[in-house]
């Protein structure tokens, strides 16, 4: 077991998080976390079953007593987002997640912690274990490819789970339920690459923003956070205006949910314009130091020599269109709900872009609590790739879950927490993607909620979940499992 989590309760659960932990589970990765599932299944006695595309439903038979009791689905998502700092050796593909305690936080080692949704799996893993508990019959739904997708959730058929009420167990907050969330789109615009040699009196130089704290795109899209892809193409028009910059390659960030933390571009620029070159990109950190403040103490725009001197840059009218585009592409919040407080209704993230061989690619997320608002800023999006000369691809997109205030679980778990704690539970929407939207659509009429602990920076290495408040969310949902 490893020593960051000994005495921490519940024992079961984190014993069941710590082993979770040791197996990779990069999204679309998922195989041996979906095995460890029907392997302790078996090992319980319990029945399961997994689908073609990995998505795993144990059941558990009701506590004596309680057979006549409604059938409760409990939801999780084995795959994390696979984060980790540039200086950071680690292999998402085999090697285990370092497991660090900090006080009242544990967290990775430089990498994503895989508590989104690690924690919801090793609840339903302890739920599993546990006979102590007073239930009616449960089954535990584990699904796949949630965070690049919500691939498993799209492709849950009828009869896979019986109940018609959910727990969805991958919200982010003790003391508040959740009961509707955002819908989402990702549009990507392609440009096909056209390349020049760089003339010989040019140096190659890379210029490198680090140091950005990144996050979830919808949880932390209001936080005002840098965007390290923003960031590093407002340091290349200047550049190429007042150093006759070229580029070669520009590569940033890693997850379309994700905020870019880190963003490099290979540009040359000729040996004479070399100390304008410097004195530009340190001018640049500063200003950005100055508009960040407090937000990103530590972003870092750096420039170093590359060794990819004599080699091919983009021809000036596509680097041109591709600054541009990257300048003209809104980022963050774009509208606030008038009936929620406090909550985002629509936003857009610029996420990643890559150089390859024969393309530029650059992806972006947009989400929103409304359907047509969703389509309003895709198109947006859609269009300034247009004008930008890309090629515009866009997936199919994913549905928002509306909010039902008379949901019957909803009453029932404020009734159970307000019995436990002596106060109401906040009940919320997120501005986030959770799989109950599909669910709901895969299953008409499913009753549905969301909760869980309370963790921060998910899908990004500063992610950290605040272990006092498992027990809270333990000992509630035990009581609600018990109260229904």
């Amino acid at each position: 077991m490893s020593s960051a989590i000994e005495g921490l309760e519940p024992q079961l659960l984190w014993k069941h998080f710590a082993a979770l932990s040791r197996i990779p589970r990069g999204s679309k990765n998922e195989a041996a976390a979906g095995k460890f599932v029907t392997d302790t299944a078996r090992t319980l006695g319990l029945e399961s079953k997994q689908d073609a595309f990995g998505n795993v439903v144990v059941k558990k038979p009701a506590s004596p007593g309680r057979e006549r009791s409604k059938s409760i689905c409990l939801q999780s998502h084995l795959d994390m987002v696979c984060e980790k700092n540039a200086d950071k050796t680690h292999d998402f593909a085999k090697d285990p997640i370092e497991l660090v305690r900090k006080g009242d936080l544990l967290m990775a080692n430089g990498t994503t912690l895989g508590a989104d949704n690690g924690i919801g799996v090793a609840s339903n893993l302890a739920l599993m274990e546990d006979k102590a508990l007073t239930h009616g019959p449960l089954e535990l739904l584990f699904t796949v490819d949630e965070e690049t997708g919500l691939t498993g959730a799209h492709h849950l058929e009828a009869g896979f789970v019986e109940s018609r009420i959910l727990l969805n167990l991958d919200s982010e907050d003790e003391g508040e339920i959740y009961v509707g969330c955002a819908g989402g789109q990702d549009t990507i615009g392609v440009w096909k690459v056209v390349t020049e040699p760089a003339k010989p009196n040019m140096v190659a130089l890379e210029v490198r923003v680090t140091g950005l704290r990144g996050g979830h795109s919808g949880i932390e899209i209001e936080k005002g956070r840098g965007n390290a892809v923003k960031i590093l193409n407002r340091v290349l028009l200047d550049l190429a205006a007042r150093c006759s910059g070229r580029l070669a390659a520009i590569n940033g960030g890693n997850k379309h949910n994700a905020i870019p933390r880190e963003a490099f571009a290979t540009v040359y620029v000729p040996k004479s314009r070399l100390p304008r070159t410097r004195k530009s990109v340190a001018t640049w950190e500063k200003t950005v130091r100055e508009e960040l403040g407090k937000v990103e103490p530590d972003v870092r725009i750096g420039l170093a020599e590359s060794p990819a001197a004599g080699g091919q840059v983009l021809k000036r009218k596509l680097q041109k269109q591709i600054a541009q585009t990257i300048s003209a592409l809104p980022h963050g919040v774009t509208k606030m709900s008038a009936e929620i407080t406090w909550l985002v209704e629509t936003s857009t993230n610029v996420a990643v872009i890559r150089t390859d061989a024969d393309s530029v690619r650059l992806a972006t997320s947009q989400r929103s609590s409304v359907a047509s608002e969703i389509l309003e800023i895709s198109q947006t999006v859609s269009t300034i790739f247009e004008m930008g000369a890309a090629t515009v691809e866009q997936g199919d997109g994913y549905p928002g879950w509306k909010p039902n205030m008379n949901s019957p679980i909803l009453k029932k778990a404020v009734a159970t927490y307000e019995g436990l704690y002596g106060k109401k539970p906040e009940v919320k929407a997120v501005h986030a993607g959770l799989e109950c939207g599909i669910i709901g659509e895969r299953y008409p009429g499913m009753d549905m909620i969301s909760f869980g602990p309370t963790m921060r920076d998910v899908h990004s290495p500063q992610e950290h979940i605040l272990v006092d408040t498992v027990p809270k969310f333990w000992t509630f949902l035990a009581a609600l499992l018990k109260a229904v």
